[in-house]
């Protein structure tokens, strides 16, 4: 696993992710469980976030502790699936910007295409986190190079699950710390329909009933 890739094993995003992956999960548990993982992942994914040092007054005395500015957090979930990691993320940090990036496979190449695009502006002062639930290399990449064209000045991912492919785009961006929920066997594989393999499905389908 390379050196800018954090596992996530707790035992609860664990639990959930086994009762994300079950088949017959209604809608409306497996957009709860997507929100909770969402939650529980932002706890790591922040982890490396810079604060700043503000002066306050305790009951008992004045002291300087230290803040983070949420504002200059931009979270950026890949549309649709993405979404379903958002609430998740913003319950933990409520002050974070939003932009969007709109991909989708094409059905014969399987490439992903981008369709929309929106950032915050002043991107170069804000770090940008890419959410998709199950991404696939292009999905990822696609997010990635959205917030590098925006200038922002750092970038991470987050996901439940990802592709073998996406190993030499980690090297080739050795800034990007890509935080998973799980980690793949090295037998893992994407479908025909370009889905990964054991995976969650359509994540996008699933969250929104679909499929």
């Amino acid at each position: 696993m390379a050196h800018n890739v954090h596992v996530i094993d707790h035992p609860l995003v664990q639990h959930k992710l086994t009762l994300l992956r079950k088949k017959e999960t209604s809608t409306t548990s497996f957009r709860r469980l997507m929100s909770e993982i969402g939650s529980l992942m932002a706890y790591e994914v922040t982890r490396e976030m810079s604060m700043h040092e503000v002066q306050i007054e305790t009951p008992l005395e004045t002291m300087h502790s230290k803040l983070i500015d949420g504002k200059k957090l931009v979270f950026v979930p890949i549309l649709r699936a993405g979404t379903g990691l958002l609430d998740g993320f913003l319950s933990v940090v409520p002050g974070a910007r939003v932009g969007h990036v709109g991909l989708y496979r094409d059905p014969k190449s399987l490439v992903a295409v981008e369709y929309y695009f929106k950032m915050p502006h002043g991107m170069k002062e804000r770090d940008a986190i890419v959410l998709d639930p199950d991404a696939r290399d292009g999905q990822l990449r696609g997010g990635r190079r959205g917030t590098t064209e925006g200038d922002a000045a750092a970038q991470r991912s987050a996901t439940c699950a990802s592709s073998p492919a996406r190993r030499g785009s980690r090297r080739s961006r050795p800034r990007i710390r890509t935080c998973l929920s799980t980690r793949r066997r090295s037998t893992a594989q994407l479908n025909d329909h370009g889905y990964i393999v054991p995976g969650l499905g359509d994540a996008g389908d699933r969250i929104f009933g679909t499929k």
